[in-house]
């Protein structure tokens, strides 16, 4: 019984390191909404300005991933991984000492490079390694370490950069990585390219509909969650008026949030998976529609966050392990276009964000984010009606 427990451990090690490391990746993408003010105020640009940051970031890994991916098909995939976190690492430590907001820009441009690739290969190497029959559930820590950057790493990015200074926050990261790059050395098997798909796999993928309309619904939900969440920070702080400690309680609700998502995605995914999607969308809908009138008292305020969060968490979660599901032959294409689409509705969100601030006023950011969660939930309920549910 104790060696095929730890037979069992064994297997297991490599997942939990590239979930871990999926957090992290996260994480870092998001951290500039938690620390947008502070990296405002340091390089003396405004906080619209700053908010840039997220959309190029995001701009990039939509560009690139799938060129990156095609480009490294052949890479053996342990080589691969190990190679980006390095280039991760040393990306971060520019990022803790730039000396301008140029600098910084370029800083996340190289992480942005290592994120495109990772994401292109992750999920496909969860499903390789997975025991035998229990690939479902590696897919979903995967996907819930992925989830829970966007509600639990930045509470944590804040705390530190308030402590410290947000480059340390970025510095903390890049010690993450050193760890990581150390752990998945020492656990992960040589793992061979394999179903990583080619170009020929594009056409074969556009015909699939459900997929396609998979897609797009990212867009569109994801959109909806970062028009508003990318300056909650600022909102809190500027028009709310509650504080910046306020802010970290906010962002750690949203935590705590994620962390409930995830495990009403495990208990009802497959039990009621319509009523899940309905439940997600419409959750993010009345959050962002109430967000400015809730916002100026604490507790109905962190009721909401606390519904936001379980429902972006589940976005998340559905949209990945459903691509995934509808591209088993080719899971590294899939995955690729699957991540940069996903920071097209970032980088859509943030600019979008930017602009309503910047024209209309912070305090409509919520608003503007539910019109695009209204088109979301009904392409939804299109694409399920019409083609998954059976």
């Amino acid at each position: 019984m104790f060696l095929r427990f730890h037979t069992s451990l064994h297997a297991w090690l490599p997942i939990m390191g590239l979930t871990i490391c999926a957090f992290i990746f996260n994480t870092t993408e998001f951290a500039p909404i938690s620390l947008l003010t502070t990296i405002a105020t340091d390089f003396n640009i405004s906080e619209a300005k700053t908010g840039m940051m997220m959309t190029i970031y995001a701009w990039i890994v939509a560009t690139i991933s799938l060129p990156l991916m095609l480009l490294s098909k052949n890479v053996e995939r342990k080589t691969l991984l190990l190679s980006i976190l390095f280039f991760f690492i040393l990306s971060h430590l520019l990022s803790a000492f730039a000396w301008s907001y140029t600098i910084l820009m370029l800083s996340r441009v190289g992480i942005a490079f290592s994120h495109a690739i990772f994401w292109a290969i992750t999920a496909s190497l969860v499903y390789r390694l997975a025991p035998k029959g229990q690939t479902t559930k590696a897919l979903s820590f995967l996907a819930t370490g992925s989830a829970l950057a966007i509600v639990l790493g930045l509470p944590l990015g804040r705390i530190i950069g308030q402590a410290w200074g947000w480059r340390s926050t970025f510095g903390v990261i890049a010690l993450l990585g050193v760890g990581m790059f150390y752990f998945l050395y020492k656990t992960l098997p040589s793992l061979p390219s394999q179903n990583a798909g080619s170009l020929k796999s594009l056409p074969i993928l556009v015909k699939r509909p459900a997929l396609m309309g998979m897609y797009l619904l990212t867009i569109l939900a994801i959109s909806a969650h970062f028009t508003a969440y990318s300056y909650i920070e600022p909102f809190v702080m500027n028009i709310a008026h509650l504080g910046e400690h306020f802010a970290t309680v906010v962002l750690f609700v949203f935590g705590i949030a994620g962390l409930l998502g995830s495990m009403l995605f495990a208990r009802l995914r497959h039990k009621h998976p319509f009523g899940l999607v309905l439940f997600a969308l419409g959750a993010l809908i009345v959050a962002e529609l109430l967000m400015l009138t809730l916002s100026f008292h604490t507790i109905p305020f962190s009721i909401l966050s606390l519904f936001w969060g379980m429902a972006i968490c589940l976005i998340s979660l559905i949209l990945q392990v459903s691509v995934l599901e509808l591209a088993p032959d080719a899971t590294d294409v899939a995955m690729s276009l699957y991540s940069g689409i996903y920071n097209i509705g970032i980088g859509g969100g943030a600019f979008m964000g930017g602009i309503v601030t910047t024209h209309l006023g912070m305090r409509y950011v919520g608003v503007s984010g539910a019109l695009f969660g209204i088109i979301a939930l009904s392409l939804a309920i299109w694409i399920w009606k019409r083609y998954l549910i059976v």
